[in-house]
């Protein structure tokens, strides 16, 4: 399938409009096996750029650190044309292998001070989305929405975003400081935000930024229950990626691949354009370091689904139990507070 234009989306009633797919930059500096090449990433995210994707993830807590470094050197250049959005709420500690994440902490003075560093690391005198990671438990949201209010004011920020955060706690943060995006795990084998995410974005003009949009490579139709994976790759110690859970949950990739033949394109691109179909409000972020998935990916956009399309994937997958947990539980802990 050739690639079409890349498309843009307004997320919510913010007015931040970003590419229709952005990139996820976690996985350039680990945690899915072993730390790939930095220059080759280098190129991927300028690659990215070249072919008008215009929507960077990172965060303070990819790497630590390394993520928004290799962010920021691959984006100087081209500033001007792209948005960056990270993220804070972790707190950390010195090891003798350098830094490393020891909990939540959303104190405001810690969300200020950790912002000057994200800054620095991404050379930029303005972050354009800032997102809390996780919601901290210890500190009032309205506490952390104000905190982040005054950075805006102070111009070190222009949007504010939220993270795997319950609808409750998303409308007492937004009516202090406006909501632009809320990042949440959101696609074919995780659709839980439809219950109650959806309908409060909705209603409050807040767009959905989509991690894992490809089930953390599972929708891609590239696994089976004979992959491997390295001690290091955190699909390792997740319950959906047992392999009895990625035998069990092949009928899932069956239903994509078949519409993806009817449609001349790859399961992963069917997986995202279902998603953009979902709301003209949401943006898929897959993360990969290859250019020949980011190419397959940003495809999507040309992926024309019908409501007939989606009537048939919405009725097929509703009678698929997707088998497995989506997180271990004490990452799972730390989600819809």
């Amino acid at each position: 399938m050739e690639r079409g234009v890349m498309q843009k989306r307004k997320l919510g009633k913010s007015g931040l409009e970003v590419s229709a797919i952005g990139l996820g930059c976690m996985r350039m500096t680990g945690g899915y096996g072993p730390i790939p090449d930095k220059q080759e990433m280098i190129a991927v995210i300028r690659g990215a750029v070249a072919r008008d994707v215009t929507f960077f993830d990172t965060a303070q807590v990819y790497g630590p650190f390394a993520n928004e470094e290799l962010v920021g050197e691959a984006l100087a250049p081209i500033r001007a044309q792209v948005r960056i959005a990270t993220k804070f709420g972790f707190q950390f500690e010195d090891s003798g292998s350098g830094s490393r994440s020891v909990g939540v902490n959303s104190r405001p003075e810690h969300i200020k001070q950790s912002v000057e560093g994200s800054l620095k690391r991404l050379r930029v005198e303005t972050i354009d989305l800032l997102y809390q990671h996780r919601v901290d438990p210890q500190v009032p949201i309205e506490d952390v929405a104000g905190a982040v209010k005054d950075l805006i004011r102070e111009g070190k920020v222009k949007h504010f975003g939220m993270s795997e955060a319950a609808a409750q706690t998303i409308r007492r943060a937004h009516a202090v400081q406006p909501v632009t995006a809320l990042q949440s795990e959101y696609s074919l084998w995780w659709k839980r935000p439809e219950e109650e995410i959806l309908p409060a974005l909705e209603e409050l003009g807040i767009g959905l930024v989509s991690y894992s949009p490809l089930g953390k490579g599972f929708l891609t139709g590239a696994m089976t229950e004979d992959t491997s994976f390295a001690k290091e790759d955190l699909r390792s110690r997740i319950p959906r990626f047992t392999a009895d859970a990625r035998k069990a949950n092949q009928p899932l990739i069956a239903l994509l691949t078949s519409i993806a033949e009817r449609k001349k394109a790859a399961p992963a691109q069917i997986a995202l354009a279902w998603l953009l179909a979902q709301r003209p409000w949401i943006v898929p972020i897959p993360g990969t370091s290859k250019l020949t998935r980011l190419e397959e990916n940003i495809g999507a956009v040309a992926v024309e689904l019908t409501p007939e399309d989606l009537h048939e994937i919405d009725s097929s997958a509703a009678k698929i139990t997707v088998q497995g947990a989506r997180y271990p539980d004490d990452l799972e802990r730390m989600t819809n507070l």
